[in-house]
């Protein structure tokens, strides 16, 4: 079985993001910005090259691995600070520097609005759902555990959904504030121009670019189980529920009608509790605002026994 290295390595609002959300930079002076700056920009740099070491190890395609390590070469001789671009352009002036394409520059406004990379934490094995909705204003460690626990929502797409449809307010501590100020919070996040109402077409399906169809993440969940199963996948140590800090995580990188996925079993609390952590199958598609899936074997209805997709799909036509 082939083995990371001992490791240390997603993405946001798509380019319609408007130019700018205001992010935690806009809140420095001139001076603390001028300060701060260089050590962003080597922290980015260093981010950089790390995906494109995992990637590596992990048996990814060569040109995203090339993407990252020509993106952390153009970042090593920048001057100009990227908070500072990112707070007078927003995404628009990050994806205007040489070989920062949109995936990367949703990777540096996440970094500077949310203080982490979460496709890169993901790569690492350190992807808690609790930290993730901790992330949304209003929502702290308690109410965030409360909806992981009784709704087991994992992604902040899955967040605004149960907003919209009233899972969410269902949850001790949910009035319709609180509820307004997610759905508000999410729309920014997520890419969104205006909030999306119950009224408008699209917020059934949440804002996922071209969903896929059912088929296409079924077969990415098989071939992740029948590799993992036979061995062929680099395995991770992950740094949630692994004391022994074993590297027994299998993760796949794919590719499926042009869109990159990473595949990897759920290491959730909710998991673990259920003994399904060799059963969930977690399916996210790398690209911005790309989503967030999961494959799971089912226990009840028409297709018991049966893999279904737990997430929005495309239909077919």
């Amino acid at each position: 079985m082939n083995e990371a290295p001992a490791p240390e390595t997603s993405a946001r609002p798509t380019a319609h993001h408007q130019p700018v959300a205001k992010s935690r930079s806009s809140d420095l002076s001139a001076e603390e910005s001028t300060i701060a700056s260089a050590p962003f920009n080597s922290h980015m740099e260093a981010q950089f090259r790390l995906a494109a070491e995992l990637l590596e190890a992990q048996g990814a395609g060569g040109y995203r691995i090339r993407s990252y390590r020509r993106a952390a070469d153009a970042l090593h001789f920048m001057t100009e600070p990227l908070c500072d671009i990112y707070r007078k352009s927003g995404i628009p002036g990050l994806i205007a520097i040489p070989t920062i394409g949109e995936s990367l520059a949703q990777a540096i406004a996440d970094t500077v609005d949310f203080g982490s990379w979460r496709w890169l934490d993901r790569l690492r094995g350190d992807v808690a759902p609790e930290r993730v909705l901790c992330t949304v204003a209003g929502i702290g460690p308690g109410l965030a555990a409360k909806i992981h626990d009784r709704l087991g929502i994992e992604s902040l797409e899955d967040l605004e959904l149960a907003a919209h449809d009233g899972r969410l307010a269902i949850i001790d501590g949910f009035g319709p504030k609180r509820v307004q100020s997610v759905i508000d919070s999410l729309a920014g996040r997520l890419g969104r121009i205006h909030p999306l109402e119950p009224t408008d077409p699209e917020w059934v399906e949440p804002a996922v670019r071209n969903l896929p169809l059912r088929d296409e993440l079924l077969d990415v969940d098989r071939e992740y189980r029948e590799r993992a199963a036979r061995g062929e996948l680099t395995t991770i140590a992950p740094r949630r529920f692994n004391p022994q800090h074993e590297r027994w995580l299998p993760i796949l990188h794919t590719v499926r009608g042009g869109r990159h996925y990473t595949a990897m079993y759920s290491n959730t609390a909710r998991a673990h509790q259920l003994g399904r952590t060799n059963d969930w199958v977690v399916i996210y598609n790398d690209e911005p605002n790309g989503g967030q899936w999961t494959a799971v074997t089912a226990t009840t209805g028409p297709n018991r026994g049966e893999r279904v997709i737990r997430g929005p799909v495309a239909q077919p036509t």
